[in-house]
């Protein structure tokens, strides 16, 4: 016959525990796997009724309640990789749904105004100044500033633009922008001042980080692989750390929320989409959250389950 096996309660923190009892001594002490108590475990001398609760129930003292924590890092962390898979997942399918938007076929106007700066330092609106527009398809047009310095093109397509101005006697300057039904870089009221030079010391604005729709399509499926990844790794992690409490596995799900709207940041989508990388930063406190209350745990337990 082997060794009897109770399952008790530990007075500090409530947690169960399964332990196997030795013939001797009649008092042992068993640690509780979740806050480390000593708990105490009378052997019985004899088997049942004798010297039990129903017999003598005034023999043993009672054990004070169990203090229950109402801090619960593991519920605490479950729940916040719960919430970041979702909420990663949800942001994954609206980037989604505009990846597909920004390919659509579209007609813009692009216009603005040229200035340039004399020789005495004072800036006047450059008249009759050429503008050479070309679309990432190689489709050209030009126009001519009028008195006022100002310039139109409509019709535009989808994509990268780039303008060519130039006037003489003044170094040449090429703008690149990008227009598309969700997100154009400044395609009206473009403000540039030429600068007295020749054709070899041209310079170039950049209004847009995107220089075509290729890349612009490219950037936002990167940005919805990867919150789809952080809800997977969150959900993942949540599932485990609700059926057995393992800290390591929390970091690592956590570390997945912090992780993606860092990388929405460096594909540029953060002027694209502000609303929607706001919100995403409450995946990054989250995964933060989770991230540093398993650590702890960790730290302080070490890397064995922490019970079921």
């Amino acid at each position: 016959m082997g060794a009897p096996s109770v399952t008790v309660r530990c007075p500090t923190c409530g947690e169960d525990l399964r332990v196997v009892l030795a013939p001797s001594p009649p008092t042992q002490w068993f640690p509780c796997p979740r806050c480390r108590s000593p708990v105490a475990v009378v052997v019985p001398r004899d088997p049942p009724p004798l010297y039990s609760w129903e017999v003598l129930p005034g023999l043993y003292p009672a054990l004070p309640p169990p203090k229950v924590p109402r801090w619960r890092p593991r519920r605490a962390a479950a729940f916040a990789l719960v919430a970041t898979a979702v909420i990663a997942a949800v942001l994954a399918g609206f980037l989604a749904y505009y990846g597909v938007e920004a390919q659509a076929a579209g007609s813009f106007r692009i216009s603005g105004t040229i200035d340039a700066t004399l020789s005495n330092g004072v800036t006047v609106p450059a008249s009759d100044a050429r503008v050479l527009l070309t679309t990432e398809g190689n489709q050209s047009t030009v126009e001519y500033t009028g008195p006022t310095g100002d310039f139109a093109f409509d019709g535009v397509p989808t994509g990268g633009v780039t303008l060519n101005i130039t006037l003489a006697g003044y170094s040449p300057v090429d703008v690149q922008s990008f227009v598309s039904t969700i997100y154009s870089s400044g395609n009206t009221g473009i403000q540039v001042t030429l600068s007295p030079g020749g054709p070899s010391n041209g310079t170039t604005l950049a209004l847009s980080p995107f220089s075509d729709l290729e890349t612009f399509v490219a950037s936002i499926d990167s940005g919805v692989v990867l919150l789809f990844l952080a809800a997977g790794v969150a959900g993942g992690a949540a599932a485990i750390t609700l059926r057995s409490d393992r800290p390591a596995i929390g970091i690592v799900g956590g570390g997945a929320g912090l992780f993606a709207p860092i990388a929405l940041y460096f594909l540029a989508l953060g002027p694209v989409f502000p609303t929607l990388v706001g919100i995403s930063s409450i995946v990054a406190g989250l995964g933060t959250f989770c991230l540093a209350i398993r650590a702890g745990e960790l730290a302080r337990y070490g890397t064995t389950d922490l019970g079921p």
